[in-house]
């Protein structure tokens, strides 16, 4: 019987004293909640505003050259690119990877100072040695995602 009179009490309770718009107000909360978490697990650290391929770079860090096709015999390939946003000394990293033979070639990091600007990775083949012909792909990085991915090719 005491029993029953509790569980009268709980459901008076939860009728009762809970009118349905704090329930609104509740699932407003934690809308905004999870609003809030998506907005900070989505917010950027670096925007990237441009990458390219290119045979070289010039003096002030500018592509030339740009393609996505290289010729057979090349042996460098540079990936531009262009920031803003970006927080001080934030770490970035380029996967190089030989997509004809789903090869990883190499991961190297490199440190952004600046809050905006211009810079370049680029991979190389030791001397008298050139990339063989087939399908690449560098993607840079922020920690374990990837803000830019650029395909090219030596044909």
């Amino acid at each position: 019987m005491w029993l029953n009179k509790l569980m009268d009490e709980t459901v008076y309770f939860k009728s009762s004293i809970l009118p349905k718009k704090p329930i609104i107000v509740v699932l407003s909360f934690l809308l905004f909640l999870i609003m809030s978490a998506c907005g900070a697990i989505l917010k950027t650290e670096i925007t990237l505003t441009s990458a390219k391929m290119a045979k070289s770079v010039d003096e002030q860090l500018m592509p030339v050259a740009v393609t996505n096709i290289f010729p057979s015999g090349t042996s460098k390939v540079y990936c531009w690119f262009s920031w803003k946003n970006a927080k001080k000394n934030i770490t970035l990293a380029a996967r190089w990877t030989f997509v004809t033979d789903d090869i990883d070639i190499l991961d190297s990091s490199f440190t952004i100072q600046r809050k905006a600007g211009t810079g370049s990775v680029s991979i190389s083949m030791p001397e008298s040695k050139t990339l063989p012909s087939g399908e690449y792909r560098v993607d840079l990085l922020l920690g374990k995602r990837i803000l830019r991915s650029l395909a090219f090719s030596v044909r």
